[in-house]
């Protein structure tokens, strides 16, 4: 069965309800997957508030999942987890409250970790290319800049 052909608002509910229950997800995520169903605009809407409603979609859930876990598996500094978040049009004070989750002392021992790996398996001889390579790699996952030059100098300095 293709999913354009589905047309009942209560089957897309129930699919949008598993949609939501397998994973977080954010309200363009589900506006998304919405117009692949061939609902209304005002049928969508009603899909939207009841799951509002019945805690399947919650924003600000989703954002602190997000930034937590992203932070953990992905080792993503704040930078790169705040422009994620508002590319999927999340507020600037959900954002702002979720990264405040993240503790700062795991977040200053992940940076450490993942600085001095990463500076070890950098094979360069050139010290500018090195350092290059380092702070780049680090600027990618969204640390930011002066936690990374401060880093490089220290590890230069050894």
């Amino acid at each position: 069965m293709n999913s354009k052909s589905i047309s009942s608002v209560e089957v897309v509910l129930q699919k949008l309800e598993y949609y939501c229950s397998y994973q977080e997800r954010c309200h363009v995520e589900v506006q998304e997957k919405l117009r692949t169903f061939d609902i209304s605009e005002h049928d969508r809407n009603r899909v939207i508030v009841h799951l509002i409603e019945h805690n399947f979609l919650n924003e600000e859930r989703f954002a602190s999942v997000f930034s937590i876990s992203k932070f953990h598996q992905k080792k993503w500094g704040k930078n790169r987890i705040k422009i994620e978040l508002k590319a999927r049009k999340i507020s600037d004070y959900l954002i702002t409250k979720a990264l405040n989750e993240i503790p700062s002392d795991e977040y200053e021992t992940t940076f450490d970790q993942l600085s001095e790996k990463c500076w070890e398996s950098i094979t360069e001889k050139n010290t500018l290319k090195k350092r290059k390579k380092f702070c780049d790699y680090l600027l990618r996952k969204g640390w930011e800049s002066d936690l990374i030059y401060e880093k490089v100098k220290e590890l230069e300095s050894n």
